[in-house]
């Protein structure tokens, strides 16, 4: 029994029977005291009987269920945890030898609700989204070794972006070891991440496999790759043979990533530029001759209060990139916006296409990759969606 608990109103419950991990604060009728932020609380329904276990948190999802059942959140707990993802991971034949880089926590995919963990050839990046998981952060470190033993160099806590703003513990920091770079692998092309400085933890893992398709069409075309960051898609284009490559992005910094990471794969000069421009601007005034674009924006909305304003940037963003596109050229599109879901995303696209008075239709439906394992019980863990589209007149 946990020191706290959270009892639901009467007839709240229902979600949680159906392993839904999150409370929402409106279904708690009382709690037993004050509880801390973070504190692991066990969940009752109205008559008491148990429900779950996990981290509470002032807001909206109160309380994020690590366990439907009786287990203490110790590390025989954490340790179980990381041995069930890894061997899924194993599975998938992640790690390889030319894949080293991967996600090997993703939140309620995994079922430790509020935690990110990316594997970098050994060197690990930690992010909380949660309160309660930020303070089990050495607890994780601990077990993470306990499971993985030498194959980890360095482990690092990044959370800075991702815990409330006023909570003021030191969110980014070493948790084991230290080094702030490497170089990585993915499908033999090769990156170099910096977790330390770079977005979210370093890399965008979850476009591995719709790079790899992007390779497949790739060889002898003129390839543009918007919201470029560390040049993931415009390496692949690359390494399989486009005629050129260019890439767009409004951070200096990030263009500074794309043009290292291209000279690392190229085997000498390469027919193509990295332009330090918004996106809207460079396809507003450049040329019309791409067979491949490539539109990866960050997310638009992350709630619903502006996922209309969201979907006009969609369909704006899209109706330009549509009409820079060869006749016979393909557009990979993508949104990684939760609160617009694929049949949003997907009309919106289609609005776009109208507008642009192309011809178009859709080769592929692409999602993220099976490191980024979607709940059954947590359907909003689906979260990034795109489309593969041919472009005729």
């Amino acid at each position: 029994m946990s020191k706290f608990t959270v009892t639901l109103k009467k007839g709240k419950e229902g979600s949680i029977l159906r392993k839904h991990p999150w409370v929402f604060s409106g279904a708690i009728r009382k709690t037993s005291a004050e509880i801390p932020e973070g504190s692991v609380v066990d969940v009752l329904a109205h008559d008491s009987s148990f429900l779950g276990r996990g981290h509470w948190q002032n807001g909206s999802i109160a309380v994020r269920i690590l366990s439907f059942t009786n287990v203490k959140i110790d590390n025989s707990f954490w340790v179980k945890a990381f041995k069930k993802a890894a061997a899924t991971r194993r599975m998938m034949r992640l790690p390889a030898a030319t894949n080293d880089v991967f996600r090997l926590i993703f939140g309620e995919g995994d079922f430790l609700p509020g935690l990110v963990i990316d594997w970098y050839a050994g060197h690990v990046v930690v992010q909380a989204h949660s309160i309660g998981m930020f303070q089990a952060r050495h607890e994780i470190a601990i077990a993470l070794q306990d499971v993985f033993k030498t194959q980890i160099q360095t482990i690092y806590c990044k959370s800075g972006d991702t815990l409330p703003a006023g909570f003021t513990d030191e969110k980014n920091a070493w948790l084991f070891g230290d080094a702030s770079s490497a170089v990585v692998t993915e499908n033999g092309n090769k990156f170099e991440i910096d977790w330390v400085t770079g977005q979210k933890t370093g890399f965008f893992i979850d476009q591995r496999d719709n790079r790899q398709l992007l390779a497949q069409y790739s060889k002898g075309k003129k390839v543009l790759n918007t919201f470029s960051y560390s040049g993931g898609f415009s390496v692949y284009a690359l390494n399989a043979g486009a005629k050129l490559v260019d890439s767009v992005d409004c951070s200096a910094k990030a263009i500074k990533l794309t043009d290292k990471n291209m000279e690392l794969n190229a085997d000498g000069d390469y027919e193509g530029k990295a332009y330090t421009e918004d996106t809207f601007a460079f396809l507003k005034e450049n040329g019309d001759d791409y067979d491949i674009v490539v539109v990866d924006p960050p997310a638009f909305a992350k709630h619903r209060d502006v996922r209309h304003k969201a979907v006009i940037g969609y369909k704006r963003l899209n109706m330009m990139a549509l009409k820079k596109i060869k006749e016979g050229g393909l557009l990979f599109t993508f949104s990684c916006s939760q609160v617009v879901d694929r049949n949003l995303f997907e009309n919106t696209v289609r609005s776009a296409a109208i507008e642009a008075g192309r011809e178009v239709s859709i080769l592929h439906y692409l999602h993220q990759p099976s490191d980024h394992p979607v709940n059954l019980c947590h359907p909003e863990g689906e979260y990034l969606k795109g489309l593969v589209l041919k472009v005729g007149k």
